[in-house]
């Protein structure tokens, strides 16, 4: 039995779902499987709008949704309303997708759906995601762990199926720009999000800008860095207009959750 065969699989043997759904590469296959596997009523992917998810996440999620025909449903979060967020503690992920996850399965109860699941994959058990524990402890089932799906696997997987989210760079919150410990607010993260829409209209696709109060600290590919040079006046001086007094380009370049090797180096 392949992978996607265990996945639908999986899939055929819930009596009814609500998907996470963020519009990512690995949520949108998920999504489409199932669509294969379940009736249209059996499935509802909901969309969380907040302020720690950049606009154009949502504009996708909302397309992807239309063009499948599937029920799709975007409520409001306010993660400022959890404390632990806000305060931007090393278990700051659990908190909120606890919080999340919680009336995601209130929702399921209403809708006489009998689980919600949401994309988590088999390559995020490499990375630091207090998340995934709130979701254990809520009975949140993980459909492309189950099957062993790797990222790369589910790239190749969408591309086959011809998704055009199959090669979207990868989906983050904006909270984890800002290093633990330091309080997330409003104001920061639309600074951030301002910074990183600058950074996307000079046509980069795999990028961070990683807030340090004054510093603002931009991961890019190793191979953009010639390119980004070239735009240095032009982002300096955005960036100094949104408040930062410095602009540094990390030499490590971009990599995925690189502001958990705080929390990594204290285990």
């Amino acid at each position: 039995m392949t992978k996607l065969e265990r996945l639908k699989k999986i899939l055929s043997s819930i009596d009814g779902i609500i998907i996470g759904f963020s519009g990512g590469v690995d949520s949108s296959f998920l999504l489409k499987v199932a669509q294969e596997c379940l009736p249209p009523e059996k499935i509802l992917a909901v969309t969380a709008s907040s302020p720690i998810f950049p606009g154009h996440e949502l504009k996708t999620a909302r397309a992807f949704a239309a063009d499948l025909g599937v029920r799709h449903r975007v409520i409001t979060a306010d993660p400022f309303a959890v404390p632990e967020f806000a305060a931007n503690v090393p278990e700051r992920c659990y908190y909120c997708k606890r919080a999340l996850f919680t009336r995601l399965k209130t929702m399921a109860a209403e809708e006489q759906l009998e689980a919600v699941v949401d994309g988590t994959n088999f390559s995020d058990q490499g990375d630091y995601r207090p998340g995934m524990k709130a979701c254990r402890e809520l009975g949140i089932r993980s459909p492309l762990l189950e099957a062993e799906l790797t990222k790369e696997e589910i790239r190749r997987l969408s591309a086959d199926y011809q998704l055009s989210t199959w090669d979207l760079p990868s989906f983050a919150c904006l909270a984890t720009r800002f290093p633990y410990g330091t309080p997330i607010t409003l104001e920061g993260v639309r600074r951030v999000e301002a910074g990183e829409t600058l950074l996307r209209q000079l046509g980069y696709r795999q990028f961070r800008l990683r807030d340090h109060g004054s510093i603002a600290r931009i991961e890019i590919e190793p191979l953009q860095f010639d390119n980004l040079l070239q735009h240095r006046i032009a982002i300096i001086q955005f960036f100094k207009e949104l408040g930062y007094v410095y602009v540094c380009m990390d030499m490590e370049g971009y990599r995925s959750g690189s502001l958990n090797r705080m929390v990594e180096s204290r285990n």
